[in-house]
């Protein structure tokens, strides 16, 4: 079973991206993509 998590820019805390989960894993997701608020590229994380 998938859980959906959204991904929020670690530099301004906006919510860009939402993703798919699996359950079973208890660490957080961090992935570096595309922040159209900064205009960069930075790592976005797991929010709750």
């Amino acid at each position: 079973m998938r859980k959906k998590v959204a991904l929020a820019c670690s530099v301004c805390q906006s919510r860009n991206y939402t993703t798919d989960k699996n359950t079973n894993s208890s660490e957080r997701i961090e992935i570096k993509k595309f922040c159209k608020t900064c205009g960069s590229h930075t790592l976005h994380r797991e929010t709750k």
